[in-house]
């Protein structure tokens, strides 16, 4: 059995500790630890009072999810809960790190709960697909509401030890040393007459929420808005319906019981714990090998201030790095400046952070005009406009003043990162940091390795990502990199089959449906439909030389609708709104186009739609992976749910394509090959060896 519970007694307490490295997870030898130690305790005269702890920097993380679907050995968490529950002793829950999931679960159904102020408790199974299995939607309810229980669940993110007090998740927070305090508090529970409190024997909470129905619609509105698509959430909602409104806490766990059944039964499980791990996997290089030295980051410069570099600049800030940020002149910096001060602002007016917070972290900003001052730090990023030879030169001078063992990196989000490395005496320092747009809120970060690009660079390039609380995802050189290399078949095909019968609106709503943030259409709103048109006009390119799935847009720019910018584009934006509305005119436009390219138009399912659009992606990222530009499927996975909003109840696209079936998926890209021609339809060679031989694209995991 893995994992195992101290236990020791001290004067008329016996304390329990839970000791199963790094996280003390509720492993088989936790489960039977804990139903041997308190049936020890009870049995024990001499003890009045029990405390449970962690050992390490965890009370207890949760369930071990490596036991999942397999067969369970010894007392389940079940058993074990319900020999404390009998327990007619005291018993002290002294969190003292990290409780999640079942580890919270079994806190609450110990009496009491004291905390450290650095302990995080959290409930995050809906993350994985799953609900809080072990009494959880039933206890919580009863001790702090059903619509505070729902929002905590739904979310599933941490609090730390004074706001758990505060929504009354625990009963104190302790400074100093966690078991110390929590002895005293039960010799305090002993003195008053050792009274045993039972969250499942708790009734007055619950009865104030029987009958009102809006608590639930408005838990289920929020998380048709927050969890978009999720199986779990509504099942945790049904649970807390049944806390309240059955009463009864046993018939309470059996509908809970029956809703963790479904979710474990549901493929939203298994892609979320896919999702779960890839994250994790995707810090991996195998050819840079876990100790490898890091350049330690304490001072950063960032090459322009406007949209992209002001918010590279702060996602330095908001990790307490200083950032010098270089501009053209003092105008372009205060304008910069004022509009990183203005998104701190939103923040303090939405209650995510105070003034005082604003202030500290501006206060670690400071701009110039001149590429010598960038002399002190320990990363420089270039984020200017993307011209190769404007990145060449700014990467020269970037050269010319960087201390020996600086990173130089360019925000590119497609140009050849060799070529600037070229451009310097050092390409081993140099690397590309992909930041997604808004920088300061997108999670996304790729880091494309140059062919000379150092160990040393990767490795701190990766770590920095962490710093800056990103996904870091690491890439190969090569046009698009990962992401927008993907991108381009999928935006292509929307293109055309607006040509060729589809409108917009039904592309759009397909792709909203399958769960994606945006259409395509509403993301080129979003972005700006002119910045591709006037690409095109500056480089002389004629009319018809214009690519025929561009010729629409360029249409629409020539009528000045460049966009949610201007309120109209593809759609058209009442004042003041980010909701686009059809309009008509675009659809006669789209028609005009058709028949001025010869092209007949007729009736596009959905799921035409649907396979044209994404199968695209799948048939690229096979090639990314034959070419190594990216390590692994999941690298593919994370970058597309991180980067462009590909639902993560799928696990991604290459994820995705396996469920569907690898030989589905290539009867229809030849299909469509034969049907519309072009090298997009050409099959991958990996995707024809893999179907070929029987495998997915999880075969290549390693």
């Amino acid at each position: 059995m893995k994992g195992t519970v101290h236990y020791e007694q001290k004067g008329n307490i016996a304390v329990m500790t839970v000791d199963n490295p790094p996280v003390n997870p509720l492993s088989s030898g936790v489960r039977q630890g804990l139903t041997d130690g308190i049936n020890k305790a009870i049995a024990d005269s001499s003890i009045e009072a029990i405390v449970l702890t962690g050992a390490g920097r965890a009370f207890i993380a949760g369930a071990d999810i490596s036991e999942f679907g397999g067969k369970a050995e010894g007392p389940s968490l079940h058993d074990c809960l319900n020999t404390m529950d009998s327990s007619e002793k005291p018993i002290v829950a002294a969190i003292n790190g990290t409780a999640f999931g079942g580890g919270l679960e079994v806190a609450l159904c110990c009496h009491y709960r004291v905390i450290a102020p650095s302990a995080p408790v959290g409930l995050p199974e809906v993350k994985l697909g799953l609900l809080p299995g072990a009494g959880g939607t039933q206890r919580l309810p009863r001790l702090i509401g059903a619509a505070k229980a729902m929002d905590f669940m739904i979310s599933g993110d941490p609090i730390p030890g004074p706001a758990a007090k505060e929504l009354g998740i625990v009963d104190a927070v302790v400074e100093g040393d966690i078991v110390d305090g929590a002895i005293k508090f039960a010799n305090d529970i002993i003195a008053n007459g050792s009274q045993v409190r039972r969250i499942r024997d708790e009734t007055s909470i619950i009865e104030q929420d029987r009958g009102n129905e809006e608590i639930f619609e408005s838990a289920r509105k929020t998380a048709a808005r927050k969890m978009k698509k999720r199986f779990a959430p509504e099942m945790i909602i049904q649970c807390v319906e049944a806390a309240v409104n059955v009463g009864d806490f046993d018939a309470g766990i059996k509908v809970e019981q029956e809703c963790f059944g479904k979710c474990l039964k549901h493929p939203q499980r298994e892609s979320l714990i896919y999702t779960f791990f890839s994250e994790r996997e995707v810090a991996k290089i195998p050819d840079v090998p876990k100790e490898t030295p890091t350049q330690q980051i304490e001072k950063a410069a960032v090459i322009g201030c406007g949209t992209m570099g002001g918010g590279i600049a702060m996602n330095f800030l908001n990790a307490g790095i200083p950032v010098k940020s270089l501009e053209m002149d003092q105008e372009a910096l205060d304008r910069g400046f004022g509009v990183i001060k203005k998104n701190y602002d939103i923040q303090v007016q939405r209650g995510r952070m105070t003034a005082d917070e604003v202030d500290q972290r501006m206060a670690l900003l400071s701009g110039t005009t001149e590429y010598e001052e960038l002399k002190d730090a320990d990363v420089i990023i270039e984020a200017i406009y993307e011209n190769i030879d404007v990145k060449v030169e700014a990467f020269q001078k970037m050269e010319a003043v960087a201390k020996p063992g600086a990173i130089l990196a360019s925000n590119t989000s497609g140009l050849d990162i060799d070529k600037m490395a070229a451009a310097t005496s050092r390409p081993d320092a140099v690397i590309g940091l992909h930041f997604f747009s808004p920088a300061n809120v997108m999670k996304l970060l790729e880091v494309v390795r140059g062919k000379d690009t150092s160990k040393e660079t990767i490795a701190s390039s990766m770590k920095l990502g962490k710093t800056l609380n990103k996904i870091a995802v690491l890439s190969g050189n090569a046009p698009g990199f990962i992401g927008n290399r993907m991108l381009a078949g999928y935006t292509r095909q929307a293109g055309e089959i607006i040509l060729q019968g589809a409108t917009p609106y039904q592309v759009d709503n397909v792709l909203l449906q399958f769960g994606m943030p945006m259409g395509p259409f509403q993301m080129n709103d979003l972005v700006g439909l002119d910045l591709g048109w006037r690409a095109r006009k500056l480089g002389g390119m004629k009319p018809e030389d214009v690519p025929i799935t561009a010729r629409v847009a360029d249409k629409l720019c020539e009528l000045e609708r460049f966009g949610q910018k201007t309120s109209r584009g593809f759609y058209i934006y009442p004042e003041g709104s980010r909701a686009g509305q059809p309009d008509p005119e675009v659809v006669s436009m789209v028609e005009e186009t058709s028949a001025e390219l010869g092209i007949t138009r007729r009736e596009i399912s959905d799921e035409e739609v649907l396979k044209r659009c994404l199968y695209p992606l799948i048939n690229e990222g096979a090639r990314l992976l034959e070419q190594k530009i990216a390590i692994r499927p999941c690298d593919i996975d994370i970058v597309y749910m991180n980067g462009y909003g590909f639902p993560e109840v799928t696990g991604g696209p290459m994820f995705w394509a396996d469920q569907q079936g690898l030989d589905k998926i290539l009867a229809d890209i030849k299909k469509f090959g034969e049907e519309y021609g072009g090298e997009i339809w050409e099959p991958a060679p990996l995707l024809m060896k893999l179907v070929d031989e029987g495998k997915t694209f999880q075969s290549l995991q390693g």
